[in-house]
């Protein structure tokens, strides 16, 4: 082999390492950029999974969200977001106003022992009754869920009709059922369910069972629950003829049975609600001047097209 052919095949030999040396160096490049590329792509997935569930942890839930939810408010009901709740002959002359909390154990004890007579007033046409359902209890020591879950429950029986809703309530606020102040019972759906089986237009209600379980009526309870404090009412139950608080004779400290306490707040429920509106019609007792209350600063309550002096509420 002569020298040129041996320096020929040197060249050649240097030039295919220096080749496969090159072609080493782009590969490992090519390898350290995937490897980055990946590392970079898996630093976004996890910084954008980790974003998400920070976004994800800062949304309301809850009754937080359900303020943000889209209003749907229950049949027959008034007012912005349907939160008034009016019941009663539209030809009554006047109208009561009712504060209550449903887990509320003095509105129990109220309802227990003067529902019925509320109810007979509505019925006969001596004034109508303008519910105003507050959920303060659930923001007290004791907490939980149970007022604004059963006033939420409320909304889908009012749904259904104001008979249902004014049934149902009276079952909630039932010695059977109404639960102590404490126990949270009515955050439970099947607590509401289970007392809605005693309300024959309620039972068996697919409609009204499903807009419970979903909470359909969940924002309404929360728009009802923003009224707080309307007409300066902070404690229930609180009853008013227009801006005029009533006030309910008490009953006298001594040893009864709960049948005769009853009897006796009844009594002074009727005695309050004849001083007022005047007597009943058929109880043979003369009337008064008309609404009965012109000469104890009272006024008329909300009638048909009237300016609720609270609605900026």
């Amino acid at each position: 082999m002569s020298n040129r052919n041996n320096q020929a095949n040197k060249a050649a030999a240097r030039e295919r390492i220096r080749a496969e040396r090159e072609r080493q160096k782009k590969k490992e490049k090519l390898r350290r950029q995937l490897v980055v590329a990946g590392t970079v792509a898996g630093v976004l997935v996890v910084a954008g999974g980790v974003g998400f569930m920070v976004m994800k942890a800062n949304e309301p839930k809850g009754w937080e969200a359900a303020k943000e939810a889209e209003p749907v408010a229950p049949a027959n009901t008034q007012g912005k977001n349907g939160t008034e709740i009016l019941i009663g002959d539209k030809n009554a002359k006047e109208t009561l106003e009712v504060f209550e909390d449903i887990r509320c154990p003095a509105c129990a004890s109220f309802e227990q022992s003067s529902g019925e007579a509320l109810l007979k007033d509505i019925e006969d046409g001596r004034y109508r009754v303008r519910f105003s359902m507050y959920t303060f209890i659930d923001d007290t020591p004791a907490g939980g869920e149970g007022s604004k879950n059963a006033l939420s429950a409320l909304g889908a029986a009012l749904n259904v009709s104001p008979e249902a809703f004014l049934k149902y309530k009276t079952a909630l606020y039932s010695t059977k059922f109404h639960p102590e102040e404490q126990v949270d019972a009515y955050s439970k759906d099947s607590e509401l369910l289970k007392v809605a089986a005693t309300v024959p237009a309620l039972k068996g209600n697919k409609a009204f069972e499903t807009a419970v379980k979903k909470g359909t009526y969940d924002r309404w309870a929360m728009d009802m629950t923003a009224l707080f404090g309307r007409k300066g009412v902070k404690a229930t139950p609180t009853l008013m003829h227009g801006d005029k608080k009533l006030t309910i004779p008490q009953i006298p400290q001594q040893q009864m049975t709960q049948a005769q306490y009853n009897q006796l707040a009844q009594a002074n429920f009727k005695k309050m609600i004849d001083k007022e509106f005047g007597p009943a019609k058929g109880s043979g007792k003369p009337e008064p001047g008309k609404g009965g209350s012109k000469d104890e600063g009272g006024s008329k309550g909300i009638r048909e097209g009237e300016k609720d002096p609270s609605a900026s509420r």
